[in-house]
């Protein structure tokens, strides 16, 4: 889904959580500058599909996203 919306899935996360008007700001653990930038890159696209938010709403209700960042950053697979 995040690379249908021409972004990472940090990207869409933090597109996601800005949209809600009770979000002020966010906090990031950006460790670069090119991690900082990917996080900035959010901004670019900040607009959701009513498709979009019912997928990600499906997802998180499910309970089904699972991510094993430690492995996925051993092999390199961290996006």
């Amino acid at each position: 889904m995040a690379g249908g919306r021409g972004q990472s899935l940090a990207q869409l996360a933090l597109a996601w959580a800005l949209r809600d008007p009770r979000v002020t700001s966010l906090v990031i653990g950006a460790s670069s500058v090119t991690q900082l930038e990917q996080n900035v890159g959010a901004l670019d696209n900040l607009t959701f599909t009513d498709d979009d938010l019912s997928t990600i709403d499906k997802i998180l209700s499910a309970g089904t996203a699972s991510v094993d960042l430690w492995r996925d950053a051993r092999e390199g697979t961290l996006a």
